[in-house]
């Protein structure tokens, strides 16, 4: 069933637990991720970056995911990950999107606060829900990138500032996580995150989750993350069964006997993340 973001993370919030946001960019990613839900019993996020919208293109991949999520047993949400286009962000509202995220941090704070609060008042009025950044999230996602040594750690007074006067749903904050592959073990403020947490109240999102040992991810969990993103980790499972394939069988040519395997490989890394965000069972 299709849903709103805000409908599978406020309950996350209140019973303690994430649910994973897994990024698609065609038919066999979503495939993985809608089947891996329903196996585990869990509630997901697909979510789309507009690196994946311009590689798809909109109405094809929200006619993919939304007929499968749709025709799920579990509640499944479509969001829009990164918008840092206005226009992309109002694109995805008039094609069914279920949850947006309004990425203006590498605004002023009051600058992002007034572009925020322009999309929470569209987006709601259509029943969609919204997510927001504040801090900046190192390392390179589609049209998003950030220099690790440069990412300024959320400021907690600003949090709340930024999520009372916007209205947001729910709020991406920098801890130290990165997007893309990590040079070298991820070091995360959990006492940042403690306190925004305490002084929020709201469902927390993390971002550049792949690659965070497992530990600091259920810590995080522990601490009141609700919404994880992951992108790498399915990626990379696609290329190396991909790659493993190829070596097999170099004669192989049939698309079905290729991205079949890959396709399971990448559900795989979905069910290990629903297991470990504490999401299995609660759809």
């Amino acid at each position: 069933m299709l849903v709103t973001g805000i409908e599978l993370l406020k309950k996350a919030n209140e019973e303690g637990y994430a649910v994973g946001a897994f990024n698609t960019n065609n038919l066999e990613i979503t495939q993985a991720i809608v089947e891996a839900a329903e196996e585990m019993k869990s509630p997901a996020i697909i979510q789309v970056s507009e690196g994946g919208l311009k590689y798809a293109g909109i109405e094809t991949i929200s006619a993919i995911v939304r007929t499968l999520a749709t025709k799920a047993s579990v509640p499944i949400a479509l969001h829009l990950d990164h918008g840092t286009d206005f226009n992309n962000v109002m694109k995805c509202l008039r094609n069914g999107w279920t949850s947006v995220m309004m990425d203006a941090s590498k605004l002023p704070l009051e600058k992002n606060i007034e572009v925020t609060k322009n999309v929470v008042t569209i987006a709601h009025g259509m029943g969609v829900s919204v997510e927001a950044e504040i801090g900046k999230i190192g390392g390179t996602e589609d049209n998003v990138t950030v220099d690790e040594r440069e990412a300024a750690m959320t400021d907690p007074d600003e949090a709340y500032k930024f999520a009372k006067e916007t209205g947001v749903d729910y709020l991406a904050i920098s801890i130290g996580t990165a997007h893309g592959p990590y040079k070298g073990e991820p070091k995360l403020d959990f006492d940042r995150l403690k306190k925004i947490k305490e002084m929020l109240k709201m469902p927390i999102v993390l971002h550049g989750a792949s690659g965070v040992p497992e530990a600091d991810i259920r810590k995080a969990v522990s601490l009141g993350v609700n919404k994880i993103n992951i992108d790498t980790d399915i990626r990379q499972a696609f290329a190396a069964r991909l790659r493993e394939l190829l070596k097999e069988d170099e004669e192989v040519y049939d698309p079905r006997k290729i991205l079949g395997p890959c396709k399971e490989a990448m559900k795989e890394v979905v069910k290990s993340k629903m297991r470990m965000f504490g999401s299995e069972g609660r759809a």
